[in-house]
């Protein structure tokens, strides 16, 4: 690591962001293009600028940041808050945290963030739509189907419900063929060697692929399970505590979601699965405990497939690379 390397800790919120240099002399920037030309000022090429994942807020200054050629870490809030709570700090300000997250990334030398293709970008974005409508989509037929049991509905709200819901699925159907395109357009492959695995189908192999970012960011199928939060913990000290292994959860919860129900038909239909799930049972573990041991196999099978490039076979899966 160069000796020389500073690094910028970036405290952002709505209309404002918070910096504090490497000396610990403080600025404040508004939010916006102007405030990102300004920030490139006190910048050079030795200079890491280091920011918590803060929802939308952080993303435009990250890439513009990133495109300008400038290092950029962008670290889970998680992370930057127990690093806070060490220093037993009794100040929570702007500023303070725009210090503490300059300490943190020269401390623990933060590692570079990459961002995302500009496909990968929209692909997220088309999928946050999507299940947005998914959910609207499922009130509107709930709600027409309490107004029908009602006995004597209005046909007038039962009309515009059905007008609504239509509009909606039309919506959506747009979003998803884009989505299709978005995906196919760079991973038609890997799309295919997914659906080859028994119990992925169509927008299971999709949405992995979206969620994972083609795989291409994961050396390992353990960094891939730790990403969806399927590894497993334990808690245990002395003689007092001892608690059951579960898994962590610190993770992309729609990836595990999305596993979980992919889960319940590798069962059936994914001979590795199968075993491993009448395996978990036989031993007199819950239902519930094997079905995330499919989950953590299943994702564990997908990444293994996409980074062989070869279909998924029983004769040879042994034969796989799964780091």
């Amino acid at each position: 690591m160069n000796k020389d390397i500073k690094y910028l800790g970036i405290d952002i919120s709505k209309d404002f962001f918070d910096v504090c240099d490497n000396n610990l002399v403080y600025y404040q920037f508004k939010n916006n293009l102007s405030g990102f030309r300004k920030l490139v000022k006190l910048l050079d090429s030795n200079t890491i600028c280091v920011m918590e994942a803060t929802g939308y807020y952080h993303t435009r200054l990250a890439y513009f940041l990133l495109e300008l050629g400038f290092g950029v870490s962008v670290v889970n809030p998680l992370k930057i808050k127990r690093y806070i709570q060490m220093d037993l700090s009794k100040i929570k300000t702007d500023k303070s945290d725009a210090k503490m997250i300059q300490l943190y990334g020269k401390d623990r030398r933060s590692k570079l963030w990459i961002g995302q293709s500009d496909t990968q970008q929209e692909s997220l974005q088309l999928l946050r739509m999507l299940s947005i409508y998914s959910k609207q989509s499922t009130q509107l037929k709930n709600k027409i189907h309490g107004e029908e049991v009602l006995g004597h509905p209005s046909k007038v709200v039962i009309n515009s419900l059905n007008r609504s819901l239509k509009k909606l699925k039309k919506e959506m159907e747009v979003l998803e063929k884009a989505l299709n395109d978005n995906v196919k357009k760079e991973y038609q492959e890997s799309l295919t060697l997914l659906k080859s695995i028994p119990g992925i189908g169509d927008k299971t192999a999709l949405m992995l692929i979206v969620f994972t970012d083609g795989f291409h960011r994961f050396e390992s199928s353990k960094e891939l399970c730790s990403y969806a939060g399927l590894t497993p913990i334990t808690r245990q000290s002395g003689s007092s505590i001892k608690g059951r292994p579960r898994i962590s959860k610190m993770g992309n919860p729609k990836l595990r979601n999305l596993l979980f129900m992919c889960s319940f038909n590798a069962c059936k239909y994914n001979q590795g699965c199968k075993a491993l799930y009448d395996r978990i049972v036989a031993k007199g573990k819950s239902k519930k405990l094997a079905l995330k041991a499919v989950c953590n196999k299943l994702l564990k099978q997908a990444f293994s497939i996409v980074k062989n490039g070869v279909p998924y076979n029983n004769q040879y899966k042994s034969t796989l690379v799964n780091n």
